[in-house]
C-alpha cells in the first residue's frame, strides 16, 4: 500500500511540475526542431572453447556459441530531444537480443526492446522519466558499443539487465545528483505480474576530474535487493581504472550473489587499447546454479579477461582471451565431460557503432 501511495503521489508531483514548466515555456520562444536522431551497432564474433565444448563452457550473458561464427545483433534507435522532452526507442535484432527475451516471462521472440521512455526536463536540474529503461545499475551494459569487453561478467548476468518504472533524478551540482524512482516487480520485464512494488534509487558523485562513482539501490518484496557500486577513474590520458562491487539477496531467503570486478585499462595509441577484468563472484543460492549461469550452489569463481579494443574509425575489433577458475570441480566440463574446476576461451569479435 506504502507503494501505491509513493506512486500516485510522484505523479502529482510530477504533474505540478509539468503544469509549471508549461507556463514558464510559454513566453520562450520555441527552438528549432533537431530533428530525430538515429544510431545503433551491428556485432559478430568467434569463440573457441579451450575444452572444445560445444555447448557453452562460460555461461554469462551473450557470446554463447562456442566453436562456430556467430551474429550478436542489430540494434536499432531512434531519439529525439526537443525544447524539455525526449523520447527513446531501442529494439535489437539477433541472438544477442533473443537471449533477453528469454529470460523469465519473455517468449523467446527474436527480437528485443532495449530501451522505450519518455522524459522531460521541469527545470535545468530536476528531469522525470517513465518506461523501459536500460538499467541504472552495473558497470556493463547490453549494448557492445558500451563495454570494454565483449564477453560479460557475472555480475552483469546475475543482475537487472533493464527496469520498467517511473524515476526522478535532480541534480544539486555537476558534480552531485541524486535519482529515486518506483519500479515493476520483476526485472527485464515491461509488465508487472503483481504490482509496481521495487524501489530504486542512485547517488552520483563527480569528486575530481575524470573520477565518477555511482551508489546504486533496487530492492523489492518480489525482486530481491540488489546493492551495487560503479566506479570508474579516468587517471591519465593513457590510464583508467574501473571498479564494479555488487551484493544481491533474492526474495523469501533464497540466497543471492556477491562479487567485485576490477577493470584496468591503458592505451598504448589513439586506436589500441589493452584491458583487464578481474572478477571474483560468488554464488550464495542454496541449491542449483545462478540464475544465468552455471556457477553452482555455494561455490565461487575468479575470472580474468585480457582484452584489446583495436579501432578503425566506427569499426571496433575485439580479440580477448578469458580463464575462470572455480573453487569446486563442478561448475564447468573438460573435454570428456568430466567436471572440471577451470575453463577458458578465446574470442574474436568485431563491433560497428553508428
Amino acid at each position: 500500500m506504502k507503494k501505491k501511495f509513493l506512486l500516485a503521489g510522484a505523479l502529482l508531483f510530477a504533474s505540478a511540475y509539468f503544469a509549471q514548466a508549461q507556463d514558464t515555456t510559454k513566453a520562450t520562444p520555441a527552438s528549432a526542431d533537431p530533428g530525430l536522431t538515429i544510431f545503433g551497432s551491428v556485432d559478430t564474433y568467434y569463440k573457441y572453447d579451450f575444452a572444445g565444448r560445444k555447448n557453452a563452457n562460460i555461461a554469462t550473458s551473450f557470446g554463447s556459441e562456442p566453436n562456430s561464427v556467430s551474429i550478436g545483433m542489430v540494434d536499432l534507435g531512434v531519439k529525439k530531444k526537443y525544447n524539455k522532452a525526449l523520447f527513446v526507442g531501442e529494439v535489437s535484432f539477433g541472438p544477442r537480443g533473443q537471449e533477453q527475451s528469454l529470460l523469465p516471462g519473455k517468449t523467446g521472440d527474436s527480437y528485443h526492446v532495449q530501451n522505450l521512455y519518455v522524459g522531460y526536463d521541469v527545470t535545468d536540474k530536476f528531469n522525470v522519466t517513465a518506461g523501459y529503461m536500460g538499467t541504472f545499475v552495473g558497470y556493463e551494459v547490453i549494448s557492445p558499443v558500451g563495454n570494454f569487453n565483449y564477453s560479460t561478467s557475472y555480475l552483469f548476468t546475475n543482475g537487472p539487465f533493464q527496469n520498467a518504472g517511473l524515476k526522478l533524478t535532480y541534480a544539486f551540482t555537476d558534480k552531485v545528483s541524486l535519482m529515486a524512482g518506483i519500479f515493476n516487480d520483476s526485472w527485464n520485464v515491461y509488465e508487472s505480474n503483481r504490482d509496481v512494488s521495487t524501489f530504486g534509487a542512485q547517488l552520483m558523485v563527480a569528486p575530481v576530474k575524470g573520477w565518477t562513482a555511482y551508489v546504486n539501490l533496487l530492492s523489492g518484496t518480489f525482486s530481491g535487493t540488489e546493492i551495487d557500486l560503479t566506479t570508474a577513474y579516468q587517471i591519465t590520458d593513457k590510464f583508467k581504472l574501473g571498479l564494479n562491487a555488487a551484493t544481491f539477496s533474492a526474495p523469501n531467503d533464497g540466497g543471492g550473489f556477491s562479487g567485485a570486478a576490477l577493470y584496468p585499462q591503458y592505451a598504448v595509441s589513439n586506436a589500441v587499447t589493452f584491458g583487464l577484468r578481474g572478477e571474483y563472484f560468488k554464488n550464495k543460492t542454496k541449491s542449483g546454479a545462478t540464475k544465468y549461469s552455471n556457477i553452482i550452489a555455494g561455490d565461487d569463481v575468479k575470472a580474468f579477461t585480457l582484452t584489446a579494443n583495436i579501432k578503425a574509425g566506427p569499426l571496433t575489433v575485439i580479440p580477448e582471451v578469458r580463464l575462470d577458475n572455480a573453487k569446486s570441480d563442478a561448475s564447468f566440463l573438460k573435454s570428456s565431460g568430466a567436471a572440471s574446476k577451470s575453463a577458458g576461451q578465446f574470442l574474436l569479435a568485431a563491433v560497428y557503432a553508428f
